[in-house]
């Protein structure tokens, strides 16, 4: 548990500079920051609204989660990728807050399905499951248990097939 309450909202242009440097800081290369620069130059991709981030009390970025478009088998899907926390605020709840936030928004706008490739002890927590009990895999190989998928309309069928993901993941 923590005792900070942390403020989550949408990205503003201000807070690009701190994206990425919370990206940088949060990863062991500067791969994961140059991919959100990138993603943000795809208008096929970059979905205004759909990257969140996390303040500390003082007022400053400590986690960052970005929802694009991808495909799944040709139908519209997102893709949750990076999700960072600057390293003095993990394991505190930043992460999770700014997950929770970015998934309530991709509700909020009437989306079907969230994929993730990424640690298969965190993201459960969000509901995600292993992709592959939905026929979803991606085009290249990953452990099964990393590769998870969220639908987010139990009213909709989810798509299958074959991950496309925007040309600025390289995959």
């Amino acid at each position: 548990m923590t005792d900070i309450t942390w403020t989550v909202r949408p990205e503003a242009a201000a807070d690009i500079p701190a994206v990425h440097a919370v990206n940088a800081a949060a990863f062991p290369t500067e791969a994961e920051a140059g991919l959100v620069d990138a993603l943000r130059g795809d208008p096929s991709a970059w979905l205004p609204g759909l990257s969140y981030v996390a303040e500390s009390p003082d007022g400053a970025v400590a986690a960052f989660a970005l929802l694009t478009r991808c495909r799944v088998g040709g139908a519209a899907a997102l893709a949750l990728a990076p999700v960072a926390t600057a390293p003095e605020h993990q394991r505190r709840g930043a992460g999770s807050a700014v997950v929770r936030a970015a998934l309530d928004a991709a509700r909020e706008r009437g989306e079907r399905l969230v994929l993730v490739l990424g640690h298969p002890e965190y993201y459960p927590r969000f509901g995600f499951v292993p992709a592959s009990r939905y026929g979803i895999r991606p085009s290249f190989d990953v452990p099964d248990e990393a590769m998870m998928a969220l639908p987010l309309d139990d009213s909709a069928p989810v798509p299958l097939g074959t991950i496309e993901y925007p040309a600025a993941f390289g995959v």
